[in-house]
């Protein structure tokens, strides 16, 4: 059987009693990072009462579950195997689908514990009050790809959250504020850990906080965007014709808000 299991996105004490009966029992690990695995099992044992298991450990992430999978499938069935990533809830912006694809297609009996996720625990501290969201993880991390995507999420009828990276997060404020310094913005750092900060604040006023130094980028970032209250895209256009990009990057943006495709907006931009 293979049973996922959520570990505490910060603080260890969020751990559950049910999560800990799971690792006492597993012989098979699967993890996103064995290191980090192994870390948390000996905090656990040395604060609660944790036994740590006799278990193999063996790593599993999106640069190698193809071949791990072929590797230890048969022992998905014959044993008791654990999937964790480094924190959180695995499969959520985290490797692991590929797992629950394979229970599925061979009738492979699996379980998925309930836990902590950065998505939700933000998205309660955001005060923002609509009851719906749409996460979209990681954005992509440069190019036209990276201002495509936020331009397409910042017009979302759809609250949005984002994780960041902290050697971009700064850049992430600039754009949006490039897009509409106005929009509303919650900003959590470090969740459940000793340093964790809340942010609020329209995208200037969060942006000055970082060039004035008020705010020290270092940890991981949730970022809660206000959805767009105004749901014509043309509002847009005004923004994306100011940037400081090429015409093909431009054109390729602007043809996201609009009818005319990136060949007619690149004609018009170079002219």
């Amino acid at each position: 059987m293979l049973t996922f299991i959520p570990t505490p996105i910060g603080n260890p004490q969020d751990i559950t009693i049910r999560a800990l009966r799971e690792f006492e029992k597993a012989t098979l690990f699967l993890c996103e990072d064995t290191r980090e695995t192994k870390r948390l099992l000996h905090i656990l044992e040395k604060r609660f009462e944790f036994n740590y298991p006799k278990a193999e450990f063996l790593s599993f992430h999106e640069h190698n579950q193809a071949e791990r999978l072929k590797e230890v499938s048969k022992r998905l069935k014959d044993e008791q195997v654990v999937y964790v990533s480094d924190a959180g809830m695995p499969v959520i912006s985290d490797p692991g689908q590929i797992l629950v694809e394979y229970c599925q297609q061979e009738n492979i009996e699996y379980d998925v514990l309930p836990g902590g996720t950065a998505v939700t625990t933000a998205y309660a501290a955001s005060g923002f009050k609509e009851g719906k969201f749409l996460f979209y993880g990681f954005l992509p991390q440069k190019g036209v790809q990276r201002s495509s995507a936020l331009v397409e999420l910042m017009n979302k009828p759809e609250n949005i959250v984002l994780y960041e990276a902290p050697h971009r997060i700064e850049k992430l404020i600039s754009e949006i504020v490039e897009i509409d310094k106005s929009r509303e913005l919650f900003f959590a750092k470090e969740l459940t850990k000793k340093f964790q900060n809340y942010y609020r604040g329209d995208a200037k006023s969060i942006l000055e906080l970082f060039t004035d130094g008020k705010i020290n980028s270092k940890g991981e970032w949730v970022v809660v965007i206000e959805a767009k209250k105004d749901k014509t895209k043309a509002l847009y256009i005004d923004d994306i014709l100011a940037l400081d990009l090429q015409p093909k990057v431009k054109a390729k943006l602007l043809a996201k808000l609009t009818t005319k495709s990136v060949k007619e907006w690149y004609k018009q931009l170079i002219k």
